[in-house]
């Protein structure tokens, strides 16, 4: 079963999504309370590579009410690859210019994961072209519900 937490809404509207990938987070027992309450903000995140590990920066999960020691709301935290994937990610950032930015929060059974993406950022022109075709596509569901 799984429960999603938090989702980047923009990222799709910013970046033009390559590949996706799921990751483990390595959390705090106050962090993971948070997370299962909620309150994650993807909206800042992104994922750095260095050293081979890939490690989650800029995500805000909220310091859990009931905990005596806070953790600090935007640290670093730790995402579990696999090698092989570890190698695919860093060699599309290194190569092609990639950037690597977390779409998704989520429970799965009892652990909390990342969806993260390796995405090439869209130019201005892009966004609106989407934008157009979203808003012609609306018109034309608005039109044949009539």
């Amino acid at each position: 079963m799984i429960q999603v937490v938090a989702t980047h809404r923009q990222a799709r509207f910013h970046y033009e999504i390559i590949e996706t990938y799921e990751a483990g987070l390595v959390l705090t027992g106050a962090e993971i309370k948070s997370v299962r309450a909620g309150k994650v903000s993807l909206a800042e995140g992104w994922v750095s590579l260095d050293h081979g590990e890939a490690t989650l920066r800029q995500v805000y999960i909220d310091p859990y009410s009931q905990s005596q020691n806070d953790h600090h709301s935007t640290r670093s935290r730790r995402l579990l690859l696999h090698r092989r994937e570890l190698d695919k990610l860093s060699q599309g950032v290194a190569e092609k210019g990639l950037s690597v930015i977390p779409l998704s929060v989520y429970i799965h059974k009892r652990w909390a994961k990342v969806k993260i993406a390796l995405a090439k950022g869209k130019k201005l022109h892009d966004k609106r072209a989407a934008q157009k075709k979203r808003t012609a596509d609306r018109i034309i569901a608005a039109s044949l519900k009539r």
